[in-house]
């Protein structure tokens, strides 16, 4: 999973398609692009930006570019509010359009993307995946190696520069872990004070979530401090240990078994409770996991998306943040699910 921040670029009428097309394209380059594969990009993004504008009335397209072991390059999002698509494999097709137009739009974003997928509910609107790699060989490559899928989506507060938000995924051949942290406020003090607490994770030895935590707040006290939560899967005894401090939202749904987590009162770095336990969750296959900060609002639901679980993790992230981001604090989620096999890797 990488945990790079994706940067929001409205594109609410035609006026911001110049501003639009030249940050994403300065990304473009940062993250390793060039001569054909950046034009390629440039039409992508002029595909998405005039459909949002012509079909939905605008809308924001979120840009990172996105690092792991295998795998390097720009993921776009784009997200709308507009009439949606009853049939959206059709309109993929070239020649199909709802306007006076060629309809070659979502075709050319089809064929140039290395990776591409569209939800879209009538009356709710659309969400538009769009995976582009430096290696297109590496789309070829599985990403669930471990038995575990996980994706995440972070978007500073409007008119931030840096995130305040921050999350983190290690595996051992034992465990797997995963750290979601929100530093206090915004802006670049937050962003230390959970780039420190990643710091801290990543080099952490211990296993316990309760352990986890209370050697990070240790590691952040010259911070202003975070709220933050650990979940931590132990392959030898098929169970998931979770312990969180603060307003970080922990859900884990199965086909037996749903809990939400409550997080222990305390900020990490300033007023760690006394007393903390771990909490425990069997292992169930096609577990969902879901993890946010309080950017978004308390009373989301991941359930009422149909067929979304059918779907890359990235297109449900993006549903909850589409329909309950605050826009007034930054933004994270953490989506997981378990497919059949549950071991850890190096």
């Amino acid at each position: 999973m990488d945990n790079s921040v994706h940067v929001r670029f409205q594109a609410p009428d035609r006026s911001y398609l110049a501003l639009l097309k030249k940050g994403i394209n300065q990304l473009a380059v940062q993250a390793g692009f060039q001569h054909q594969r950046l034009s390629e990009i440039d039409l992508i993004v002029a595909e998405m930006a005039t459909n949002l504008i012509k079909h939905a009335g605008g809308g924001d397209i979120l840009v990172r570019h996105f690092q792991s072991t295998n795998q390097s390059g720009i993921e776009l999002i784009s997200i709308d509010n507009g009439p949606g698509m009853a049939d959206t494999a059709k309109m993929t097709k070239d020649g199909v359009s709802t306007t006076s137009t060629l309809g070659h739009g979502l075709g050319t974003i089809n064929r140039l993307a290395d990776q591409t997928q569209i939800y879209s509910i009538k009356g709710w609107g659309t969400i538009l995946l769009a995976r582009i790699f430096l290696n297109p060989a590496a789309a070829l490559i599985s990403e669930r190696s471990s038995g575990f899928e996980f994706r995440s989506l972070l978007v500073a507060k409007p008119g931030e520069t840096m995130c305040g938000d921050g999350c983190y995924l290690k595996m051992t051949p034992g465990h797997i872990k995963l750290f979601l942290g929100d530093g206090l406020g915004h802006g670049p003090e937050a962003h230390l004070a959970v780039q420190t607490a990643i710091n801290s994770f990543r080099h952490c030895p211990d296993h316990r979530p309760v352990d986890i935590l209370r050697s990070m707040h240790r590691s952040v006290t010259k911070t202003r401090g975070l709220v933050g939560s650990v979940i931590v899967y132990d392959v030898a005894t098929q169970q998931w240990n979770w312990c969180g401090v603060g307003n970080i939202s922990t859900r884990l749904s199965g086909v037996t078994s749903s809990k939400n987590f409550l997080s222990y009162n305390g900020i990490i770095g300033m007023n760690l409770p006394a007393t903390m336990n771990d909490h425990m969750l069997p292992f169930e296959r096609g577990q969902l996991l879901i993890m946010c900060s309080d950017g978004l609002q308390s009373r989301w639901d991941h359930t009422k998306y149909p067929l979304i679980h059918r779907y890359d993790l990235t297109i449900l992230a993006a549903a909850l943040y589409k329909d309950y981001s605050r826009q007034t604090d930054d933004t994270s989620l953490v989506v997981g699910r378990a497919h059949g096999d549950h071991g850890g890797t190096n």
